[in-house]
């Protein structure tokens, strides 16, 4: 896991750094998690207490939360959703801090003992995924197919493709996306130039959906991608109205991906983005 490393950013011209949601108008509208935790369709989330690793065993290190009523059956639990629908603790850089402040001022060794408990969630969560076969490198490779892929299938409209590759609360919002993009636009180009400069894993994160069964969990891995892309819009009339597929930009982007650990044949998705903002690493 990769999320402890110190970012290892190409040294480029500000202007050449574009985030995605300023200069792709059929992105935009998703400019924040989708998903959050607040979001009624999820009756609860259980919250993680401190220092719950020691006192409740591994299962702080994951949070749970209930099944709809129509789940239940007979008494027993019969898990049926597909994704939970929001994206748990989303990614977000964390403030630098100095040695001295840390390690000589209460708020710097609360800010450890958090630090260390994150860790901690990741390493659970990527522990969990190692027992059902999971290879960083093959995921890497999966995880910039399914980049590419999205991508291409927003630039083309092709909505029906698109919906086996994202979680269905993303797929409703990539919809309106395209909706409004090709309101605006006749046609988009786009192309991912290989191999992506950088790829790494900032979050992992674990999913319960039975308190009482540590099986039934989703994981979420949250994956920086800095790539060279082209992107040109069109108007009907054939008219360059945004961007050139003459020149290549960097843009860095924040996918968060999902896997069910429990559903026969389930498969990578993607559940939701997180908006970059300039200079965060």
């Amino acid at each position: 896991l990769e999320a402890g490393e110190p970012t290892r950013m190409l040294s480029v011209e500000a202007h050449e750094v574009v985030n995605r949601s300023n200069r792709h108008c059929f992105y935009k509208g998703l400019n924040c998690h989708p998903f959050s935790c607040g979001d009624n369709k999820i009756l609860r989330t259980a919250s993680v207490a401190e220092l719950s690793i020691f006192l409740n065993g591994s299962r702080g290190l994951s949070t749970q939360v209930k099944a709809p009523p129509q789940a239940r059956q007979s008494g027993a639990l019969k898990v049926s959703m597909l994704s939970p629908g929001f994206i748990y603790e989303p990614y977000g850089p964390r403030e630098p801090i100095s040695f001295l402040r840390r390690w000589f001022t209460r708020n710097g060794w609360r800010r450890t003992k958090d630090d260390i408990f994150l860790e901690l969630k990741n390493a659970y969560a990527v522990a969990k995924l190692r027992k059902s076969g999971y290879s960083k490198q093959k995921f890497y490779a999966e995880a910039v197919n399914l980049y590419k892929e999205i991508n291409t299938l927003m630039a083309n409209g092709d909505k029906t493709s698109l919906r086996k590759m994202v979680t269905e609360q993303m797929y409703s919002a990539l919809k309106n996306e395209i909706k409004l993009r090709e309101s605006r636009w006749s046609n988009v180009y786009w192309e991912l130039i290989e191999p992506v400069t950088k790829i790494r894993t900032l979050r992992a994160r674990m999913i319960g959906v039975d308190r009482d069964d540590l099986s039934k969990v989703f994981i979420q891995l949250t994956m920086e991608f800095l790539s060279k892309q082209k992107f040109e819009a069109c108007d009907s009339k054939g008219a360059v109205v945004a961007g050139n597929r003459d020149k290549e930009v960097l843009v860095r982007d924040i996918w968060v991906f999902e896997k069910s650990q429990f559903h026969p044949g389930a498969y990578w998705r993607l559940c939701g983005r997180i908006p970059v903002k300039p200079g965060n690493t």
